[in-house]
C-alpha cells in the first residue's frame, strides 16, 4: 500500500485561505505604488535565502539570515503607510468587525445612515454646484466616523442642507478649500485634509481633489462626492473606485449603496 506523500488536512486548507487572502489584501493597498517594487524585491531576496539554505550553503546562509532578522523592523519602517491601510480596510470595511467590536456602531447605526430627504438635499447642492463650477469634496462617511481627519478641519456641527453646503464651497468661503465631512445628517466640519492616492489615474487630467477623494475612499470606508471646479462634472469614489461623469439623478442609488 502506498502512502500520499502529502497529507493534507482541513486546518492546512483554512491556513492556505487566510494566508493567500493576506497576501491579496497587501497587494490591493501597494499596487501601483513604489512600494510594490520593494516588495518585488524583498520577495526575490527571500527565495534566494530559501535556496541558500536548501543548498547547505552555510555561510552565506547565515549572513543572509542576519538580514532577514532586521529586515522585520525594516519592513515596519518602509510599508508604514501601507501596513497602516491594510489595519484600516480589514477594520472599517467588514461589517461583522464593526458591528461585532463596536458599541457605538450597534446602537447608532440609524442615526449614522442619511435618510432620504437629507440625501436629497446634498445632491440638490452637488447639482447646483455643478451648473456653476464651483469645486466641491464632500465625504459622507459610513461605519467608520473618521475622526481623524474631522480633526483637520474646522468643526461646523450643523444639519445637512443645500444652501449651507453652497456656501462652504463658494469660491470665497474661507472654508471652501478642502473636504466637508457629513455623518449621517449633520456636517461635522469642512477644510479637511484628505490623503492623496499614489496611485495613477486613467483620466490625467483629474487633479488634487479626484486624486484626494480615490486616497480617501482607499484609506477608509467612506464615499466621497467631488464636482470638478474646471468642467463642473460630478464624481464619485469608493473603495478606491473612481466613477466620473455622474448625473445628480444616479447620486441617491450611489449613496445608499455605500450601507448595503
Amino acid at each position: 500500500m502506498i502512502n500520499a506523500f502529502i497529507t493534507m488536512r482541513f486546518l492546512d486548507v483554512i491556513d492556505i485561505v487566510l494566508v493567500a487572502f493576506l497576501i491579496y489584501k497587501l497587494y490591493q493597498a501597494i499596487k501601483g505604488t513604489a512600494a510594490f517594487n520593494i516588495f518585488l524585491g524583498i520577495f526575490i531576496f527571500y527565495v534566494s535565502w530559501v535556496v541558500i539554505q536548501g543548498l547547505n550553503m552555510e555561510l552565506m546562509g547565515k549572513i543572509l539570515g542576519q538580514v532577514m532578522a532586521a529586515g522585520v523592523l525594516a519592513l515596519i519602517v518602509v510599508f508604514h503607510p501601507e501596513i497602516r491601510k491594510m489595519f484600516l480596510l480589514l477594520g472599517t470595511r467588514y461589517r461583522l468587525l464593526n458591528v461585532g467590536l463596536s458599541f457605538d456602531n450597534f446602537f447608532s447605526r440609524d442615526q449614522q445612515s442619511m435618510k432620504g430627504e437629507q440625501i436629497k438635499k446634498i445632491v440638490s447642492a452637488c447639482e447646483s454646484m455643478s451648473k456653476t463650477k464651483t469645486g466641491a469634496l464632500i465625504v459622507l462617511t459610513n461605519k467608520a466616523e473618521l475622526k481623524e481627519f474631522i480633526e483637520t478641519g474646522e468643526e461646523i456641527n450643523a444639519e445637512v442642507s443645500a444652501p449651507l453646503i453652497e456656501s462652504i464651497f463658494f469660491k470665497n468661503s474661507p472654508l471652501h478649500d478642502g473636504a466637508m465631512v457629513v455623518q449621517g445628517g449633520v456636517i461635522k466640519a469642512a477644510r479637511c485634509v484628505l490623503p492623496v492616492t499614489n496611485r495613477k489615474l486613467k483620466n490625467k487630467q483629474l487633479g488634487l481633489r479626484h486624486r484626494a477623494a480615490v486616497g480617501m475612499s482607499q484609506a477608509t470606508d467612506a464615499a466621497i462626492i467631488i464636482v470638478s471646479e474646471e468642467t463642473g462634472k460630478i464624481s464619485f469614489a469608493f473603495d478606491g473606485q473612481l466613477k466620473e461623469n455622474v448625473k445628480p439623478i444616479e447620486l441617491p442609488q450611489l449613496i445608499d449603496g455605500i450601507h448595503a
